[in-house]
């Protein structure tokens, strides 16, 4: 569609970050049309084009730095540089929102923070994205997704306590963070259209951690027992003679009957007839499933649970998930020509909005490649590009 009439056509972000969590965000951004402005160091820009410690320009280009940056332009610039800092003010004075996830008291040593940029334009909002929050103890320690799960309480839990802790092993706390983040962005957006003043916008990796464990929070508080929803007597993961699958033993009026009907066995319910005997029995619960499901196929054992209603679905690889017609038909995957990669696709968007598909208008950038073309729109002498070299 017309740019013009995306959702945030006319909104310009200035955009600091790197790696997940502010990338991922002022990613959905510009998917919506904002003219996102990334401002790179330069030489070595953001730290995913260092990712596989490589220096080529395909490395500086990579997939997992593609996946996080289409429709932004990049400006190489010296941050620290009198010529860069005057740059970042030029461009303050066009923006509507600038967004960081340094290490607390960064942007403010860098003369970019909110009291400071506010000065220059009243209607400026400053989205943060920090590892702990700005103050207290952890405001200045650095902030990482695995940290974040370790600290929160999230990688304490297991389905079963014989199961060693791990890492969660996909960025969990970063994207959960990077869309507070949005959500932040937007509202302080519509804030500004109702007072006309700019505000300070802050998330951290360790409060998303905690808000999406508010069902399991709120049940210790009150109760100070521990909700595990991955712990529950009728759900787990169980292997067929070819495969995975699990099943979610819940939701219904008597889903162990249920489970027993599906998996050809003696009834169980009325031995165990409720939540607590079932969770006092669980290993032997779990063990006649196991046994059960050991003794036909994943495709068997789907087709008669579902035909139970019971909530069931085949344990895939990340590959299979990409391939399914579903994913396509939900829009999950956008095609792109990288002028470096050539031909590649790419997670699109979760959020569809009918009037506003989103579509690739610029491709991630290489580094600083839009550095001339943004300080000719600024109205400023061709030789500030010196700020970045």
């Amino acid at each position: 569609m017309n740019e013009r009439q995306m959702p945030l056509s006319g909104t310009r972000i200035i955009d600091f970050t790197q790696v997940m969590l502010g990338p991922c965000a002022t990613q959905m951004l510009a998917d919506f049309g904002a003219d996102v402005i990334k401002i790179e160091r330069p030489g070595t820009g953001d730290l995913s084009r260092n990712f596989f410690g490589e220096t080529s320009e395909e490395a500086a280009n990579n997939a997992v730095f593609s996946s996080l940056n289409r429709n932004k332009r990049s400006v190489a610039i010296d941050t620290k540089s009198d010529e860069g800092k005057r740059i970042i003010h030029e461009l303050v004075k066009t923006a509507d929102v600038i967004v960081d996830n340094f290490r607390a008291g960064v942007m403010k040593r860098l003369g970019f923070d909110y009291e400071t940029l506010k000065e220059i334009n009243p209607r400026i909002i400053c989205a943060s994205g920090t590892g702990f929050g700005e103050t207290g103890p952890y405001a200045h320690k650095g902030g990482q997704d695995v940290l974040a799960q370790a600290m929160s309480g999230v990688m304490e839990k297991t389905s079963d306590p014989s199961i060693p802790r791990s890492i969660y092993p996909t960025t969990l706390c970063d994207y959960s963070a990077g869309m507070h983040l949005v959500q932040g962005v937007l509202a302080a957006l519509l804030q500004r259209e109702k007072t006309g003043v700019g505000q300070k916008i802050s998330v951290s990796l360790y409060d998303s951690m905690i808000a999406m464990q508010m069902q399991e929070a709120a049940q210790w508080n009150r109760h100070r027992e521990i909700l595990n929803w991955a712990a529950m007597p009728l759900t787990g993961v169980f292997e067929t003679m070819d495969g995975l699958l699990v099943i979610v033993g819940a939701f219904k009026v008597n889903p162990l009957r249920d489970i027993c009907a599906a998996l050809e066995i003696e009834d169980l319910s009325p031995r165990y007839p409720d939540l607590s005997s079932q969770r006092k029995n669980k290993a032997f619960l779990q063990d006649t499933f196991r046994k059960q499901f050991a003794k036909n196929t994943t495709s068997y054992w789907l087709a008669r649970l579902e035909d139970q209603d019971l909530l069931c679905a085949p344990v895939r690889s990340l590959g299979e998930a990409l391939d399914d017609p579903q994913t396509a038909i939900n829009g999950m995957l956008l095609n792109m020509d990288h002028p470096v990669l050539g031909e590649m696709s790419v997670v699109g968007s979760p959020v569809h909005l009918s009037n506003a598909p989103v579509t690739i208008r610029y491709a991630p950038p290489r580094l600083g490649q839009h550095t001339e073309e943004i300080i000719r729109e600024l109205g400023l002498s061709p030789d500030m590009g010196s700020a970045a070299e």
